[in-house]
């Protein structure tokens, strides 16, 4: 029998833990997620920041926080943290171009250059 998804339950235990171990970084990035699932953007724009204080060349940490950002209508934060997300190495172009979380940024023009730029050769 497949468990069914609670995030409520999943984010009063994730409180827990990050409450008695505040640099556990696993339990950032997932509460951060999970706040945003549910809406709770500000909480999840919190997370990721914190994860990114934590973690200051995590490509992946830098691209949730461009997502949160550009979910409150940050634009102009929200595209300067996904360029360092992608300098630091976030190269999934094609999921940033149908991200919902970026939807407020697809119709910038510097969001469409940020996206379009040659890509590292792997």
């Amino acid at each position: 029998m497949a468990r069914k998804e609670d995030p409520a339950f999943e984010i009063t235990f994730y409180e827990s833990v990050l409450r008695r171990d505040p640099r556990y970084t696993d339990v950032i990035e997932l509460l951060g997620g999970l706040y945003t699932k549910t809406g709770r953007i500000s909480d999840g724009l919190r997370m990721d920041r914190k994860l990114v204080k934590l973690e200051p060349d995590n490509a992946t940490a830098h691209y949730n926080l461009a997502c949160s950002l550009a979910l409150l209508k940050r634009k102009t934060d929200a595209l300067r943290t996904l360029e360092r997300a992608i300098a630091l190495g976030y190269t999934d172009y094609d999921w940033m171009a149908k991200d919902p979380d970026l939807e407020t940024l697809k119709k910038s023009s510097d969001f469409q250059a940020l996206i379009a730029k040659p890509k590292p050769q792997s």
